[in-house]
């Protein structure tokens, strides 16, 4: 923003580096682990949306194609939970999750459950962003702004298409 290219290219080669670094200690063999002496630990990695989005490319391709192979495998009717410790769940980072997915075939197969959620949900209020991956039970965090989140497949088209241009 400042025109600072030095510090730009600095802590650009930084973040490459951390993000080469995390891939290596990071991986599981089938996914990526919560914490890197978590064995047998997992959690979505909703925020590696903006990576792809800002351009950036820290993280390679290998590592959405696996962690979107594993959120398949392993969720609920009603999502992917957070992590591996429970089974409640963010819709809109689950979106965001299914935003990294390389086909529309595999993004639907994750957007999908939100859509149950959203219709068999145990209350009739404002869709919540929070609930239970397993039942539908929303917990009391519903109509925030946070919802917005479902639009970023939206948001990522767009761009894509912007700079396809």
């Amino acid at each position: 923003m400042v025109s600072d290219k030095d510090t730009e290219e600095k802590y650009m080669k930084l973040a490459s580096e951390f993000a080469s670094k995390w891939e290596l200690e990071a991986f599981g063999g089938d996914h990526y682990k919560m914490t890197f002496h978590g064995e047998g630990t997992w959690s979505q990695k909703y925020n590696l949306v903006w990576d792809k989005l800002l351009g950036f490319n820290l993280f390679s391709d290998k590592v959405a194609e696996t962690e979107v192979a594993w959120y398949i495998k392993n969720q609920y009717k009603y999502g992917i939970p957070l992590d591996c410790r429970k089974t409640f769940t963010k819709s809109d980072w689950v979106i965001w999750s299914a935003t990294l997915a390389q086909s529309d075939d595999d993004f639907k197969k994750l957007a999908e459950p939100i859509w149950w959620y959203v219709n068999d949900c145990d209350r009739r209020s404002p869709v919540g962003d929070w609930h239970e991956a397993t039942n539908a039970h929303a917990n009391p965090m519903y109509a925030r702004p946070v919802i917005a989140g479902y639009f970023m497949k939206m948001l990522s088209n767009k761009i894509s298409h912007k700079w396809r241009l």
